[in-house]
């Protein structure tokens, strides 16, 4: 029986775990999928698929993250491309990925106007981020693609893992930004945003950034 979309049923805040899915059926499901689905979420990983649909709070995290990375970013004045859930999968490592949002930095330039992303070709973000409050993320499928850095947040504290050795180590410094004390700044500025509201909150960051510069 060929599997289809229409068959999935994910509620918000689940995830649904299928085995025995070869890589021809997975990429036959995100073909299916419209370029606007939101949910379910993907990650693909040797014959296991994994869907998952999002709670309202992990989506009001992450785009408030989000958000205070690009403020970051500008006021650095750093080029920059943020791809949110892209699809980010190797057939050659049978690995697969939809983060809550990911960054190009350093390799902007190399990506910038392709309407596709093929990391057999392409270099993989600069930075992904998840927001973690199931304890869900798969750190091998971020390690095999080459993801340099990722940004793992729990709810309370944010986690800053960076590759070594086809590896993730925990580190206390972001390696795209080294000289903030991000693993502080974003989850005070987060909690923030949920006490005095998203405008306030991003002008205070926007002040901020300026004080330290």
């Amino acid at each position: 029986m060929q599997l289809t979309l229409e068959q999935l049923v994910v509620p918000p805040g689940t995830q649904v775990l299928l085995k025995n899915i070869d890589w021809q059926t997975f990429e036959e499901l995100l073909e299916a999928s419209s370029e606007t689905r939101k949910t379910p979420r993907f990650s693909y990983s040797h014959g296991w698929l994994e869907l998952m649909s999002p709670l309202a709070i992990h989506e009001f995290d992450k785009n408030i993250i989000s958000d205070l990375v690009k403020i970051l970013l500008e006021e650095l004045d750093r080029e920059f491309i943020a791809l949110g859930s892209v699809t980010l999968k190797s057939e050659k490592a049978k690995k697969a990925v939809e983060p809550d949002e990911c960054f190009y930095i350093q390799h902007e330039s190399v990506i910038r106007g392709k309407e596709r992303i093929d990391l057999n070709v392409d270099p993989p973000p600069d930075l992904a981020i998840e927001i973690d409050i199931t304890h869900r993320t798969h750190f091998d499928n971020y390690e095999k693609l080459g993801i340099p850095e990722l940004w793992r947040f729990n709810g309370k504290e944010l986690e800053i893992l960076v590759l070594e050795n086809n590896g993730y180590q925990a580190s206390e410094k972001s390696r795209q930004f080294p000289h903030f004390a991000i693993k502080q700044i974003i989850p005070q500025y987060l909690e923030k945003c949920k006490q005095e509201g998203r405008n306030k909150t991003m002008k205070a960051f926007r002040l901020l950034l300026v004080s330290i510069a």
